[in-house]
């Protein structure tokens, strides 16, 4: 992906009402660039697959406009776009078989036999299931009907494939096996991808961006790393990976470093994003993997934030531990721990804990 080259795509305060007053998207301005794999994340009512729906054809936008390349999509059919759609339950047709299914975009373009049946093939290898061509799809696994459809989506040579959560049938494994395929297909191809999901982690998996909706609008689109590390409003921070919340008032504020104040007395330094002033009540937010209970850190380093709590709980995920704690007047809150510190989740309930972590982790909002 060139972040420098010219959008592929183009939505210009785009809106979607369908009863004249609730809007499903609105004032969507989006670019899509050329070659890059963006997920639309959020969750279920957030405008994501409306978005995906006005740019396959299936949705026309109620205001606005929608371009691809230099080509306005407002009034272009949706087999005349140029883009392939790979759908949530893989839309195949039960009475043909793989390889006839993979053929119908061609047939319905009137592509001549000869250039069907290469373009058949060479879609099928690029998904390894050229032998389960004379197949039947009721006779394939979940995983293959899906490469089956991802086959049928690629095998005009699309400008843009589009894609409605088509691993969300899958099992958790297969699931992720699927995502690096995926991913190493498209680095492959260099087609491409607008994929969407409601599964964070997918997003982030997979993508070279992640647009995250909600109530109809962009909330913020960025590289992932970004997205993760630096939210830029509290929906995000609190939909995107595992957050710690501690409500309190912003007591202080200098150069976007905040001094927050919570009911118990403790106070927490971090940086303060957005319009919250002083006096205003916040949420300092703070992932579980930044939070630590070693002994080892020097609690008297001013960039260090000390946090007093009890243990409520231990939770065992395989790869990691989960340390539940409370604090005074807030929401439950955990510690992830590696296993090779596992010793240290072993506490019983109602211990107290010395939580430690460097305020540059710590975002605060209004």
């Amino acid at each position: 992906m060139n972040a420098n080259a010219a959008p592929l795509v183009r939505f210009r305060q785009v809106g979607k009402t369908y009863d004249g007053v609730t809007h499903v998207v609105q004032g969507l301005d989006l670019d899509i660039r050329e070659g890059e794999f963006l997920s639309l994340l959020g969750p279920s009512g957030s405008g994501k697959t409306t978005c995906l729906m006005m740019l396959a054809g299936f949705e026309s936008p109620s205001e606005g406009e929608i371009w691809l390349g230099d080509t306005l999509l407002n009034t272009t059919p949706p087999h005349k776009r140029e883009i392939g759609m790979v759908f949530q339950n893989y839309a195949l047709f039960p009475h043909m078989t793989v390889a006839q299914n993979v053929a119908y975009a061609l047939t319905v373009r009137r592509v001549a036999k000869a250039e069907k049946a290469a373009a058949v093939e060479r879609a099928l290898d690029m998904v390894r299931m050229s032998e389960f061509a004379a197949r039947l799809p009721k006779s394939l696994s979940g995983g293959q009907q899906q490469r089956v459809a991802l086959a049928r989506a690629l095998v005009f040579n699309p400008r843009l494939v589009l894609m409605d959560e088509p691993l969300g049938a899958l099992d958790k494994r297969l699931r992720e096996h699927m995502q690096i395929e995926l991913k190493d297909l498209h680095r492959t191809l260099g087609v491409t991808f607008v994929y969407v999901t409601h599964d964070q982690s997918e997003a982030l998996t997979m993508s070279d961006r992640v647009a995250v909706f909600d109530n109809g609008r962009i909330q913020q689109i960025d590289r992932v790393d970004s997205l993760y590390e630096t939210p830029e409003n509290g929906v995000v921070a609190n939909f995107v990976g595992d957050n710690n919340v501690f409500v309190g008032r912003l007591l202080s504020l200098q150069d976007e470093r905040g001094e927050v104040g919570l009911p118990g007395g403790e106070r927490l330094f971090g940086h303060v994003v957005g319009a919250a002033r002083v006096g205003d009540t916040v949420r300092a937010c703070v992932r579980p993997e930044r939070m630590t209970l070693s002994s080892t850190l020097d609690s008297t380093a001013a960039s260090f934030n000390t946090l007093r709590a009890s243990t409520t709980g231990t939770l065992y995920f395989g790869d990691h531990v989960r340390v539940r704690f409370r604090l005074h007047e807030q929401e439950s809150g955990f510690v992830k721990l590696p296993l090779d510190e596992a010793g240290l989740g072993e506490r019983p309930i109602g211990e107290v804990l010395t939580l430690r972590f460097h305020e540059r982790h710590v975002r605060i909002f209004a």
